[in-house]
Parts: structure tokens; sequence; C-alpha cells
């Protein structure tokens, strides 16, 4: 396995760079101020032009058509353009990266029809307006999707959709267009992951509600993290992704790419806080010495730097196998990321905020909303606990071949 970066990928990391610095970072305190009044923000639209005139585009899809715009990188180039972009929450709008997007982009790729494509892929492709991503439910622990309780029920050329969803980002965007609802459409098949189908709503149909917005760790984002009913929703059944029943294979085709474009962002968000305490432990002295010169603020740089540095190492490793044998093959080591980089974004942040003490948790740095985001992808695309149990599987499953293989490491007592 070879993870240097290619001739091509050192280009578009300078290039994502140089217009990270140029036009993105100066308008950090601008965003803020517009994100915090409840504005749309103004100069948005306008970066995002720029962008993509830049061929800075679409960079998530290696897969994209002749005619389709974007710049076609593969996960393992992608991720050091990520890691950029992590830096800024908002930024990976700028360039058309940003989640839910992305992943419902992937999914109309790979099973929309010709219609779907032009009514939805297409405009999105182009950073027309925005979509969300319905699966969580309230009243049942979503990290296992046989849970779901909305049902799609067929009746002549319509589905009648009936069911409560919530934490539904990107659901308060006055520009998101649809839905891709997640539901089932044949409860009692014996096959549990055959219930299950994914079907398009546009936002606005009759019997579509947003309830509210709820804050998470009393953080209100622009996007919103919706809790929305679905009560006698009809759309027609062109709307189906897919076929009926692929719903949970759908959801897995999703998330595999999806984890690991979060773990590349939250490597550079936690690269940010590690650049912003070890400058401030050079800023400040308490009793007489800097505060790097402690030694709890040296290990906390140091230990910050190690974790970096071996997460982004696998994470590495994860991208380069969903090139080359695919996401399947690479399931064990998704999972390990997802587990990991999200832990890591949490414990880095956390470090750097004790290092800025009470301003650390003041809006006069991104600490505070940078370990949100990093408590919030612990559960986001699978909690921790699903994540560990599935590698934990994994490994017993493997052990099984060899059953026996480690006796000849065991010295016990030797008896008579």
């Amino acid at each position: 396995m070879d993870f240097s970066y290619s001739p091509k990928t050192q280009e578009m990391v300078a290039r994502v760079n140089a217009f990270m610095e140029e036009h993105v970072v100066p308008r950090i305190r601008q965003f803020n101020e517009e994100a915090h009044q409840g504005y749309e923000i103004s100069f948005l639209k306008d970066l995002r032009e720029l962008a993509k005139s830049e061929g800075l585009w679409n960079m998530f899809l290696p897969h994209l058509k002749d005619d389709e715009p974007g710049t076609r990188l593969t996960n393992l180039e992608y991720a050091p353009v990520a890691e950029l972009t992590g830096r800024i929450g908002w930024a990976p709008e700028v360039f058309n990266c940003n989640a839910p997007d992305t992943g419902n982009m992937e999914l109309l790729h790979m099973f929309a029809t010709e219609e779907q494509r032009e009514q939805w892929l297409n405009p999105m492709l182009n950073g027309e307006f925005h979509s969300a991503f319905a699966m969580t439910e309230p009243d049942v622990a979503s990290s296992d999707a046989t849970n779901i309780t909305t049902l799609m029920r067929r009746e002549g050329d319509e589905y009648v959709i009936n069911g409560r969803k919530w934490f539904i980002s990107n659901a308060a965007r006055p520009d998101c267009k649809f839905f891709i609802v997640m539901g089932k459409t044949d409860p009692d098949n014996e096959n549990v992951h055959k219930q299950q189908s994914m079907i398009l709503v546009p936002n606005g149909t009759p019997g579509l509600e947003i309830l509210r917005n709820p804050t998470v760790m009393n953080h209100h984002s622009r996007e919103g993290h919706c809790e929305i009913v679905f009560k006698d929703v009809r759309v027609p059944v062109s709307n189906l992704l897919g076929e009926e029943g692929s719903g949970f294979a759908l959801a897995q085709a999703r998330l595999g790419p999806g984890r690991i474009h979060h773990c590349m962002r939250a490597i550079g968000a936690a690269q940010l806080c590690l650049e912003l305490m070890t400058e401030r432990a050079q800023e400040r002295k308490t009793f007489g010495k800097f505060l790097h010169q402690h030694g709890s603020v040296a290990e906390s740089i140091a230990q910050s730097r190690m974790e970096i540095e071996s997460t982004r190492l696998l994470v590495l490793k994860a991208a380069w196998m969903m090139d080359n044998v695919g996401a399947k093959e690479a399931r064990r080591e998704i999972s390990m990321i997802k587990v990991m980089a999200a832990q890591l974004l949490c414990r880095v942040s956390d470090r750097a905020m004790q290092v800025f003490g009470a301003m650390g948790l003041s809006p006069d740095t991104p600490l505070v909303d940078i370990y949100t985001m990093g408590r919030a992808l612990r559960f986001a695309d699978g909690p921790d606990e699903v994540h560990l149990q599935g590698i934990a599987r994994m490994e017993i499953k493997a052990s099984r071949e060899n059953l026996g293989a480690t006796a000849a490491y065991l010295t016990p007592p030797l008896r008579d």
C-alpha cells in the first residue's frame, strides 16, 4: 500500500489551500455573524460559483460522467483535500462537498432513474439546491435500520407514507428541495433486511410537516437537525429509489463513503485544534512559565500529535481499500476510523479548550463548535458501540478459521 500523495493530489491540495486562505478564512467572522443572526449567508452563493469556475467542485465523486460538473478524485486523492476543508465547518459547502448532500448525490448517481437524475441529481451536481436524508426515528434505536417503523404503503400508482423522523440534517434550509426517506414497504417480509425501501419525497408535499428544529448540545446549526412527521404523504411510484426492498442495501452503500468523508474532515478539525493549542501554549504564562513548559500541557500537545498521525494513516488505508478492493472489503477499516476519528476530535478539542481556559468556552475560538461536532459524530452514521460490535464480530470470525493456532504461545505449568 502506498499512501504518498501523487502529483495530482499535491496540486489539488495546493489549489484548495490557496482558495481557502484567500476566500474562505477571511470570511469566518462574517459567516459567524450572519449565521448567529439567522440570516442566509450573503456571500456563499458567489463563493460557490467561484469555486466551481476554478474546478474545485464535486471533488468527492470519483465516477462522474463526462457531462457532469466536477473534479474526479479517488477516495485516496480526496482525503487530504477533505482534511483541509474540515478545518472550517462550513467550508465543504463552498465546494459542493457537504453532507448530507454528498451521500444523497452518491445514492442518486448509483441508483437513480433517468427521470430522477434529471429532476434531482443534475441540479444538485450544479449546486442549485440542497437535500436531506430521513432515516433516524425518535421511537426506535435507528442504529439498527431494521427497527425503522415508518410505513410506505403502495396504493395504485402511489406510495402513502406515515411515520416520524428526527435529527434530519439540512431540513431547515429554505432551499432543501427533497428528502430521501427510508421506511418499510414490506414490514412482514421474513428477511428483515428486505423490508425497507427508499423514496424521494419533495419538500412541501402535503402531509409532510417539520415539527421543530432542536438544538444539538444547545447549539443551533443553520442547516438544522429537524423532527419531521409524515402523515398520509403521497408520492408517485416513480419516486422509488432503486428497487422495493433494497433500502437497507442502499443505506449501506451510502454510508460507506460518507463515513470516510466525515473522518477526513474530522482530522482537519483536530489538526486545527492542535495548531491553536500549540500557539496558545507559547503565548500564555502561568506561575512564571509558558504553558508548554508545564508537563501536562506538553503531554497534551504530544498526545494530540501522535493520535492525529495514527488516525490519519488508518483513514488513508481505508480510502486506499475503498479505491482498490471496494467498501465491502474495507468495512472493518471504515468502522475503525469512524470510531477513532470522532473520539480523536473530542479528545483534541477538549485538550485545546483546557489550554485556552475560559476563552476556549467562548465564541472567540472555534473550539466549542468543533467539540460539539466531534461529540455528535460519535452518533452520526452509527454510534461507536455499533461499530465496535461489528469490528469484534469480524475479529471473532477471522479467529475461528484458525482456532487453536495460538496454543503454542501458551506456557501452562507442567503437570505430573
